[in-house]
């Protein structure tokens, strides 16, 4: 598994430069932000509704 892990990081390191590496990884964890925050608003909303007996 290590070696598996290393040989992708070190195909990284050949193939990507390290701003486009840097620029990809924060547009990821940007996306996965904006997920979360989508998925917390949404359980707010059902709890919500479910406490006002409406659901």
């Amino acid at each position: 598994m290590k070696n598996i892990i290393g040989l992708c990081f070190l195909l990284m390191m050949l193939t990507l430069t390290s701003c486009e590496l840097i620029g990809d990884i924060f547009s990821a964890g940007f996306y996965a932000g904006i997920f979360v925050v989508v998925l917390v608003i949404v359980v707010i909303i059902w709890l919500l509704r479910k406490m006002g007996g409406r659901g």
